[in-house]
C-alpha cells in the first residue's frame, strides 16, 4: 500500500522510529509537528518552573479574592443626605 502522496509505503513505527519520523515530517508535516508540539506541552509543565526558579524568577502573590474588613467601628458619614 502506498503512502498518502503516492510514493513508497510508509515505514512501520516500531521497526524504525527515527525513519518513520523523517518520513512523517516530509509527507505529512502538519500532523507530525502538531503531535510534536502536543507532546512538548506536558513536558514543559514539569521542566520550566524549576528552571525559572533557578534563574531567580519569583512567582507573584495570588490576587486576593475578598476585600479585607477594617478593624474597629465604621465612621458615620455626614453631608451626603444619608440620614
Amino acid at each position: 500500500m502506498a503512502g498518502p502522496t503516492g510514493g513508497s509505503p510508509p515505514p512501520h513505527f516500531y521497526a524504525g522510529p527515527l525513519k518513520y519520523c523523517r518520513w512523517a515530517a516530509r509527507n505529512s508535516p502538519a500532523y507530525f509537528w502538531s503531535c510534536v508540539l502536543g507532546a512538548v506541552g506536558p513536558i514543559m509543565v514539569l521542566t520550566v518552573p524549576p528552571i525559572l526558579e533557578r534563574l531567580g524568577y519569583q512567582r507573584t502573590p495570588p490576587v486576593p479574592l475578598t476585600y479585607p474588613i477594617p478593624a474597629g467601628p465604621r465612621k458615620k458619614l455626614t453631608g451626603y443626605d444619608d440620614e
